[in-house]
């Protein structure tokens, strides 16, 4: 069942920062079509551009990919971190709302000047995160499920400004979503798997799934494919009409 959508009479302009094609916007870009907002990409690993300007963007997509912060143009030519965190930085300058997701999170702390740090665990499969008390208060979150089975496919977690709150922690990493501002979100999880998705990157690691008997929280294939994803896209959905509906009101 899906939960009652957040109206707001504003069209958004969506643009999605993509690092491969394995890790796809998913559920992210199925609520930014069915809410008729403007969708543009940069999907860097075509060498696409990154937007000149922010002035006509809303929302900023970050999505996640197996590159750190710290990864170099000569580690992989198609990723400019330092020109990504930029662009975050001027979105968040100009009052955007921005979502980071996994390697995109780690980018928006690295942007507000923190740094990104080696998650305690492994995590890629599906596992249940809960809500903190910053999360159950926060007004676009608190609809979660906590616990609530999400995707997660990480060894990095982002780092935290004095200003942000950890708002959902699982056993194996315990910043599983941060706000930095009130339209500034980290996902270090993954709320935009569908079993599309998954399929994508499950074919990218599947040597290593099949074969992990090190990592406690790495699932193998048929685990990560067994998951329906639905609810908790549905649940992503709310946030981000939550989020547009805030946005809009500014």
């Amino acid at each position: 069942m899906k939960p009652p959508e957040v109206k707001t009479d504003r069209t958004m302009q969506v643009h999605f920062v993509q690092h491969e094609i394995f890790e796809a916007p998913g559920a992210y870009l199925t609520w930014a079509r069915e809410r008729s907002h403007t969708v543009t990409f940069s999907r860097v690993y075509e060498y696409d551009p990154l937007p000149r300007t922010v002035e006509n963007l809303d929302l900023l997509i970050v999505l996640g990919g197996p590159q750190s912060p710290t990864t170099t143009l000569t580690a992989c030519a198609h990723f400019d971190a330092r020109a990504e965190i930029r662009l975050i930085q001027q979105c968040i300058q100009a009052g955007k709302a921005v979502i980071g997701v996994c390697l995109g999170c780690q980018l928006i702390g690295n942007a507000l000047g923190a740094v990104f740090e080696r998650s305690p665990e492994k995590e890629i499969g599906v596992f249940p995160i809960e809500l903190t008390p910053h999360g159950l208060a926060d007004k676009k979150i608190s609809h979660f499920d906590s616990p609530l089975l999400v995707g997660h496919w990480h060894s990095d977690m982002p780092g935290l400004t004095a200003e942000s709150k950890v708002l959902a922690k699982s056993i194996g990493c315990p910043r599983q979503i941060v706000a930095y501002t009130d339209l500034v979100y980290g996902f270090q999880c993954h709320m935009e798997f569908t079993s599309d998705v998954v399929e994508l990157l499950i074919a990218e690691e599947v040597d290593f799934l099949t074969k992990n008997t090190t990592h406690p929280f790495v699932q193998k294939p048929e685990q990560i494919r067994h998951h329906d994803y639905r609810k908790m896209n549905n649940q992503l959905f709310l946030f981000l009409d939550k989020l547009a509906a805030e946005y809009g009101a500014i």
